[in-house]
């Protein structure tokens, strides 16, 4: 019996990730945003119990952003008002900033928890990175905020669907350097060139 965790293909996963948002889209255009509302909601849950049917356990930033999907999703429906789906990204943009920072100032990292398993960087390198999502994630719910607040709902829907994950990837790939120049074997190996030279 094979009891390796399993691990869902990156294309597979990113399926699952853009499927609800790609229903909340098309459903808007069709219905109206009650009705992409609870498309979402129900693309939700069918990714999460996907999920959980091919590898068995579900990480917790998509069951947390799940839970809120389907909070903030009831109550826009039980109430018939926009608001509260409006504010979902802002609610879970600010969750995980205040999860972030709140680690940063007590001196952990959180977002280490969740990367270990794909990246090894030094402890100053985990610090930075959590600062700066966090910060990063402030950024997105002042401008979920301002938009949804300021904006046509068609704008806010297509900055939601077309403008929120274009940001984040793009925010991403600017960490690379970063994460390059703090990996933990790229530091052991330079620490270790550096005792080299001082000993010859």
């Amino acid at each position: 019996m094979n009891d390796a965790p399993r691990s869902l293909s990156p294309g597979l996963r990113l399926m699952l990730d853009l499927g609800p948002l790609l229903v909340f889209f098309v459903a808007f255009q069709r219905f109206d945003l009650f009705a992409a509302t609870a498309g979402f909601m129900a693309a939700t849950g069918i990714a999460l119990g996907l999920t959980w049917v091919l590898v068995r356990r579900i990480a917790i930033t998509p069951l947390a952003t799940g839970a809120i999907v389907l909070l903030m999703g009831g109550l826009t429906l039980a109430l018939d008002s926009d608001v509260f789906i409006k504010m979902k990204p802002t609610l879970v943009n600010s969750t995980f900033a205040v999860t972030l920072l709140g680690g940063y100032a007590l001196g952990r990292s959180p977002i280490r928890v969740v990367l270990q398993s794909t990246l090894s960087l030094s402890d100053t390198g985990w610090r930075q990175l959590t600062l700066r999502w966090g910060v990063f994630f402030l950024f997105l719910a002042a401008l979920n905020e301002t938009i949804w607040r300021t904006q046509s709902t068609e704008f806010w829907v297509s900055f939601k669907v077309f403008g929120m994950l274009p940001l984040t990837l793009a925010f991403a790939l600017a960490q690379a350097p970063f994460i390059l120049r703090h990996r933990q074997g790229d530091a052991a190996a330079a620490s270790r060139a550096s005792s080299g030279t001082k000993t010859n």
